[in-house]
């Protein structure tokens, strides 16, 4: 790990930039569908999201594509939510894949050059 995170190649550095953003964004669309679920469903009857930390709970485990003993939204609010945070849980899954892939790829080509340059 302390390579990855101190390494300098250009590789490393792209992917290093792409994690990044992704869990940052992953940052905010938890805390906007946390909101936006707690809002929705607050009120709702016989829901099992009634405080923001329930909301943020719900909302994590959503996103981390695991599911938890708080029941889903009631709301049509709420069910927008959760398919918008399904989807974007794979959105995510397979672009931290693909841009693993694309480490690989190129590291193997700097490899390359550097051995065709000696």
């Amino acid at each position: 790990m302390h390579l990855f995170l101190r390494r300098g190649t250009p590789a490393h550095a792209r992917l290093r930039s792409r994690l990044t953003f992704v869990f940052l964004a992953t940052l905010v669309v938890d805390l906007v569908g946390s909101i936006l679920v707690y809002l929705f469903e607050r009120h709702a009857n016989g829901t099992d999201i009634s405080t923001l930390g329930d909301a943020f709970f719900w909302t994590s485990a959503q996103l981390l594509t695991v599911s938890s003993q708080i029941r889903n939204p009631f709301t049509t609010g709420g069910r927008v939510v959760d398919i918008v945070l399904e989807a974007y849980a794979i959105v995510v899954v397979t672009t931290v894949a693909g841009s693993w892939a694309d480490f690989f790829h190129h590291r193997r080509e700097e490899r390359q050059d550097a051995q065709a340059a000696r």
